[in-house]
């Protein structure tokens, strides 16, 4: 099957459940493309956002056997983070690793390629160090690894070149925590008693967000944020998320990375990325023998840059016939 330029046609999941993974949550998962072809997992990003059906688009559905999943917290796996009674204590990159495992068993997947954009980037790493031997590929679009100094950029630094935006955003959080991490001063205001507090809070996380990304080329506001629920998860999981550092030690993925050896990955990277600069994914290739670094000139953070998907279709076509 070819694909166009903007991938291989939509495919609708021939498989759909549940996964009760423990602590009281029960984790969405679907299976679309060939039954019984290669499988690969898809890992969205956020943390929160949920998986977006159009990523089944970077992969030939007659070759490709697709795994998508919402990760706790998020999308149709419940509890939702939404909801300010949803405890987010069990809700880590361990408990997320851990649900990675539990899904490939339940669908009797002995090795699996890995996808991830963003976030998904971050899981999709920690995941593959964690258990190298059930990962065929990566395949990494818009590489971040959630050290400290990324999130410190996307909440501080970045600042300097959307001044305007940027004071809003610091500028939604007391007046004495201006000066600290962000993302934990959100973080307690996305569980503050009252609705109207928290409501602020996830919509300024949410603007700022909206403008790190609209800001590079061809990319529209992001409609989900109009969505209530939507945006507090997401507010909500990110902030957590950031806020601990991602449960790992900083710049853990990077000086791990030989854990990787004789995986073979392809990171593609926008050199535009405004939200994750270029470094990062220039760093990890450096300290990965088999990855291949592509970057795609003129394009951000946004899978629907152009040359982005191309990019990701080229490696996954390749990998397809391993």
């Amino acid at each position: 099957m070819t694909p166009t330029h903007s991938g291989y046609p939509q495919t609708e999941p021939h498989t759909q459940g549940m996964l009760d993974v423990g602590d009281d949550n029960l984790v969405y998962f679907d299976v679309s493309g060939n039954p019984s072809g290669k499988p690969v997992v898809l890992l969205h990003g956020g943390p929160g956002a949920g998986a977006v059906p159009g990523l089944r688009r970077f992969f030939d559905p007659s070759v490709y056997r697709i795994v998508s999943m919402d990760q706790r917290g998020c999308g149709r796996s419940r509890p939702h983070a939404s909801r300010p009674d949803t405890p987010l204590d069990t809700n880590t990159t361990h408990h997320l690793i851990a649900d990675l495992e539990l899904v490939r068993r339940h669908l009797g997947i002995e090795r699996w390629q890995v996808f991830g954009g963003s976030w998904g980037c971050t899981l999709g790493l920690a995941y593959a160090q964690r258990f190298p031997t059930r990962v065929t590929e990566l395949v990494l679009l818009a590489v971040t690894t959630t050290r400290r100094a990324e999130i410190d950029w996307l909440t501080r630094d970045l600042g300097r070149l959307l001044p305007e935006q940027w004071q809003r955003f610091n500028c939604g959080v007391p007046v004495d925590e201006r000066c600290g991490d962000l993302a934990a001063a959100y973080a307690r205001l996305l569980d503050h008693p009252d609705a109207a507090v928290r409501d602020r809070a996830a919509r300024h996380w949410c603007a700022w967000e909206d403008a790190v990304v609209m800001i590079t080329p061809g990319v529209d506001p992001d409609p989900r944020f109009n969505d209530p629920e939507y945006r507090m998860a997401f507010a909500r999981l990110v902030t957590h998320y950031f806020s601990h550092g991602a449960w790992l030690t900083e710049g853990e993925l990077l000086h791990e990375a030989h854990r990787l050896a004789g995986i073979p990955g392809v990171l593609v990277h926008g050199r535009l990325d405004l939200s994750a600069p270029l470094d990062t994914a220039w760093q990890l290739a450096s300290a990965w023998p088999d990855g291949e670094l592509v970057v795609v000139e003129n394009a951000g953070h946004s899978s629907g840059h152009s040359g982005m998907a191309e990019a990701v279709i080229r490696a996954t076509d390749r990998f397809a016939a391993h």
